[in-house]
């Protein structure tokens, strides 16, 4: 059997998780004509204007880069159109395309989303199922349609969700298992073998973006959901909680079953290494913690600066 002709592939993505698919295609016997990235924003805690890490790794690969400001733009739709590309593969992006933009690759847009769809459909898949508690992931290859990754499924791997694992750890896990089954399923599509599934809607549920407010911790929640929280919300934008007015980002936590008679969001131990604060049930014991405008701390180096005490309370808001 004679194997289809390469692809000229167009490819859509912005932030690292994107790289590893990118790198893939590169990899692999299609030729990326394009790349199609956010543009460029202050980034980092001096705000300084810097290319994303698609943006960089398409630089370096001397590929031409498309950073529209709008899908619309007549100048981007018609530089898009003149490359005569076959397929277009998306891996978070990070904007709606508009119906011109998906049909104009030959064999339309396929898309890499970190979650096993319908679930957590939208921007931030990977750290709101840590947030859930979800016990298992991966990743999906869908066809992308005007709707919120709603098209029909054409692949997808599953990955388990360790107790400790931060978003950090799953979605660098992700990105790779989401390369490789990629450039699997690009092969699958040319052979004649890709089967494309609909989705079930009533099984759909949606990841909206992330925000500070997402961070702050309510005590009064069970310890395995605050500890899902911080680790769901590391490395951005973490959870936070506010003691005496200040501001404290909870870096690394674990949760404890055993139960405290005092009221949500009481320090209960403060001594060492241990730092456990009452939740409803359970305790959580903080072991990584970060006063706002200071440096991240071990809980010992913490305490040794901030005479803090049994009885002392951490609240939602200043």
């Amino acid at each position: 059997m004679v194997a289809a002709a390469p692809l000229r592939v167009v490819f859509f993505g912005t932030p690292s998780f994107a790289v590893p698919t990118l790198d893939a295609l590169l990899g692999s016997r299609h030729r990326v004509v394009a790349v199609v990235t956010q543009p460029d924003r202050p980034r980092g805690r001096g705000q300084k204007t810097s290319d994303a890490p698609v943006k960089a790794r398409a630089v370096a690969a001397g590929l031409p880069v498309f950073q529209p400001e709008r899908m619309r733009d007549p100048g981007f739709v018609a530089g898009l159109s003149d490359l005569r590309a076959d397929l277009g593969v998306v891996a978070a992006y990070g904007r709606i395309l508009t119906e011109t933009l998906l049909a104009t690759p030959r064999l339309g847009m396929i898309n890499v989303h970190a979650s096993l769809l319908p679930k957590y459909r939208g921007a931030a898949p990977v750290h709101r199922a840590v947030i859930g508690g979800e016990r298992e992931t991966g990743v999906t290859i869908m066809r992308v349609v005007k709707a919120l990754d709603a098209g029909p499924m054409l692949a997808s791997v599953t990955r388990p969700i360790g107790a400790e694992e931060t978003s950090e750890d799953v979605e660098r896990d992700l990105a790779r298992l989401g390369a490789d089954l990629l450039v699997a399923t690009i092969e699958a599509m040319l052979d004649g073998t890709a089967v494309e599934t609909p989705q079930v809607e009533t099984e759909a549920s949606y990841a909206p973006r992330l925000t500070r407010e997402d961070g702050l911790v309510e005590w009064a929640r069970p310890a395995a959901r605050i500890h899902d929280l911080v680790r769901g919300l590391y490395p951005w934008p973490h959870a936070c909680t506010f003691l005496a007015g200040r501001r404290f980002v909870l870096l690394k936590s674990v949760a404890l079953d055993t139960g405290a008679e005092a009221a949500p969001g009481t320090i209960v131990r403060a001594e060492g290494d241990v730092l456990d604060v009452a939740a409803a049930p359970g305790i959580v014991r903080i072991l990584s913690i970060q006063p706002e405008g200071k440096r991240a701390m071990a809980v010992r180096e913490f305490l040794a600066g901030h005479h803090l005490r049994p009885g002392d309370r951490f609240t939602t808001h200043p």
